[in-house]
């Protein structure tokens, strides 16, 4: 797929890109590059993977990493259970040797995403979601696949990829990630959008939501990020849930009143919102754009 063609497939997606997001995603798709996304938290870099699958018409597979993730999660796991049965009902017809070997096939071998995504007869799109959070032997372990395209399994050897996923990393940047990873991937750094793309994701994701409306709210949630009082800093996803929100209860103006009640929509801790009420009793400009002691904003 070209970049005109992939332009042309995230464009009927109502995916909001520039120019280097699109070029950098079509030049990692051509060279078969694993594609290391950086950025905050809320930015859209899980988005940027269910675009490509959607582009691609590939299955997405994800593995969500965490601290403690090891191989019988993320790769490949003995199903204990099928074997151990196997054993009760075969060893009396057959030496222990020929048993031995016969439990570990592919009828006990139970595939994890890694597996399953280099198995799969036909590409997909592998996701390897927050990999900052899973350990540094994780990611070492994690090498031979982005180098190789293989993954090898004691009991069975290596296994080669019968078709070669594309490769998304995100990372929110909470531990270093080592340099042979950085080595093997191409690198896009994705920031929280300015207003102009907030306000394009509102109105191609929600184009029933008045548009004064969306200008308003991108607008306030631009306020909120900026503001070093607020902790944790609004999403992508948490500007569209605060707008359809407010659609959903007849708001078309986001005064101080609508802004309060709806709140839980936009900050996600007692802190924050504990910030905006201290913020309104002290008469300081609002998130909505205007001073919270009038009643609207212009």
């Amino acid at each position: 797929m070209n970049l005109a063609e992939l332009k042309n497939k995230m464009d009927q997606a109502h995916y909001i890109y520039d120019d280097t997001l699109a070029t950098v995603l079509a030049v990692a798709l051509e060279l078969g590059r694993p594609l290391l996304i950086e950025g905050a938290a809320g930015v859209g870099k899980t988005e940027i993977a269910k675009v490509m699958a959607s582009a691609l018409d590939r299955d997405l597979v994800r593995l969500q990493c965490y601290e403690g993730l090891d191989e019988s999660k993320a790769l490949y796991e003995w199903n204990y259970q099928k074997q151990l049965l196997s054993i009760q009902v075969n060893m009396a017809s057959q030496d222990r040797e020929s048993l031995t070997q016969s439990l570990f096939t592919d009828a006990y071998l139970l595939e994890r995403p890694l597996l399953k995504s280099i198995r799969s007869e036909k590409p997909v799109v592998l996701l390897i979601d927050e990999i900052d959070k899973a350990d540094e032997e994780f990611e070492a372990f994690l090498l031979e696949l982005l180098s190789e395209m293989q993954v090898t399994i004691p009991e069975v050897g290596t296994i080669r990829a019968k078709t070669i996923p594309f490769v998304i990393l995100t990372s929110n940047r909470a531990r270093p990630l080592s340099e042979a990873l950085r080595r093997r991937c191409a690198y896009l750094y994705i920031q929280y959008p300015d207003m102009e793309k907030e306000l394009a994701i509102l109105r191609a994701k929600l184009p029933h939501v008045d548009d004064r409306l969306c200008a308003q709210v991108a607008l306030a949630v631009q306020k909120l990020r900026s503001n070093e009082t607020i902790l944790k800093k609004p999403s992508i996803a948490e500007t569209l849930d605060w707008a359809a929100a407010l659609d959903a209860l007849g708001i078309r103006e986001l005064t101080p009143d609508a802004l309060r009640s709806t709140a839980g929509f936009i900050l996600k801790n007692s802190e924050d919102l504990a910030a905006l009420q201290e913020m309104e009793e002290e008469g300081h400009h609002c998130a909505c754009g205007g001073n919270c002691g009038e009643h609207s904003h212009g």
